[in-house]
């Protein structure tokens, strides 16, 4: 029997994002396979959460070309990439946590998602619809945060799912709009 190896990273990313401390037997039973099965692909724990993040990362760069970055007003395009990113939002939180990914310098996908991400904001500032006060870099870092924020906030029930794109979009453009002194 041959394992479609991605359907076993999305029922892991389901349950990961669900409880991020399940086991690799745990991720065997969601995934409908067993657990040596599931270790012939993913030698433990830290090969299977490197293939997630290789996974996560695709996903990503997916949202973010579907979501045309370059286009129209930066606002607008950020209104369009949490829209994109809402269905891994799961995956992107989980994988925000995992803090071993992120020694810098060490993923070339995470930076390169970075750069994407400050050279939108910094668009924004360029365009006047930006504050300049905050770095590309730390609208960037806000992002993930409220992405996250909001993942667990509809998961955990404490806010409904209809409202994710709302209350991320006017949480960081309320304040990373540049206010106009009269």
């Amino acid at each position: 029997m041959t394992v479609d190896r991605e359907r076993v990273l999305r029922s892991a990313a389901a349950l990961l994002t669900r409880k991020a401390t399940s086991t690799m037997d745990e991720v065997a039973r969601a995934a409908g396979i067993g657990r040596a099965t599931l270790h012939r692909h993913f030698a433990g724990r830290d090969a299977l959460i490197k293939a997630l993040e290789e996974f996560g990362l695709r996903e990503l760069d997916a949202a973010l070309d579907a979501a045309a970055l370059d286009e129209g007003r930066a606002a607008d395009a950020l209104r369009r990439l949490v829209r994109e990113v809402e269905p891994v939002a799961g995956l992107f939180a989980f994988l925000i946590t995992e803090n071993q990914l992120f020694e810098a310098g060490q993923n070339p996908g995470w930076d390169r998602v970075d750069a994407r991400l400050a050279a939108l904001f910094r668009r924004g500032q360029e365009s006047g619809e930006f504050r300049i006060d905050l770095s590309p870099a730390w609208l960037t870092d806000a992002l993930y945060g409220l992405v996250s924020s909001a993942a667990w906030s509809v998961h955990d029930g404490r806010t409904a799912a209809k409202d994710f794109q709302h209350m991320i979009v006017e949480l960081l453009l309320g304040g990373a709009r540049r206010s106009v002194e009269k």
